[in-house]
């Protein structure tokens, strides 16, 4: 199995890396095929996988002229080369334009979701960091939080946190939409809650928190 293939395998058949982008001045059969791929470990590569997708996602925007790299994944120009250059073909960092971009900075709403995330970050765990940017600044996106970083459903975000947040994602048992979850962590720091509801049982928006988070994958291949 070639390598690229063995990046696909891991988003199980779904176009990783500019699903959907057919007009890039790139052919992406260009960006994709030459190049040597890093070699990927199928067990414990689930992270290149996640964010084969962010990128994925990152380039739909800078295709529709809606963001710059920067600005779609919350990570520094810095970050993502460096992200690149490791596990992606040489040939993928221009498709990026990432010398004609800045650093963007995070607001308030931001702030205070990559402060949560971080706090429970594993230790001295640079990936988990870079997730945290990353799931900050999707999480400002309207879209259901696995839309918005490019997965294929929900649980595959459950995974992620599961994994590089630990503590957060276990707290929350009821099984709550991860972005509502998220806010009422928020609101717990700082010692009040928004809800009006004694009870989650007793709110009448209780399906706005709890409903499935369903919807069609971005990265489903016709």
């Amino acid at each position: 199995m070639s390598n690229l293939a063995q990046v696909r395998a891991l988003s199980k058949g779904r176009t990783v890396l500019g699903a959907g982008i057919s007009d890039r001045p790139r052919q992406l059969s260009e960006l994709l095929g030459p190049g040597t791929w890093p070699s990927v470990d199928l067990k414990m590569d689930f992270d290149q996988y996640v964010l084969a997708c962010v990128l994925s996602r990152a380039l739909e925007e800078i295709d529709a002229g809606e963001a710059t790299a920067t600005e779609a994944t919350g990570l520094s120009q810095v970050e993502l080369r460096d992200i690149v250059n490791r596990s992606f073909p040489a040939p993928t960092i221009h498709a990026f334009c990432l010398e004609d971009v800045n650093d963007a900075e995070p607001g308030m709403e931001e702030e205070l979701l990559r402060g949560l995330l971080l706090a429970h970050a594993r230790p001295g765990d640079s990936a988990s960091v870079r997730f945290a940017k990353i799931i900050a600044r999707r999480a400002l996106r309207h879209d259901h939080l696995w839309r918005e970083l490019g997965l294929f459903d929900r649980v595959e975000l459950s995974r992620l946190l599961s994994t590089h947040f630990p503590r957060l994602a276990a707290g929350n048992t009821d099984n709550m939409r991860w972005k509502r979850y998220f806010y009422r962590k928020l609101c717990e720091a700082e010692g009040f809650s928004l809800c009006t509801a004694a009870a989650c049982q007793e709110c009448k928006e209780m399906a706005s928190c709890f409903a499935p988070e369903e919807g069609e994958s971005i990265r489903v291949e016709p």
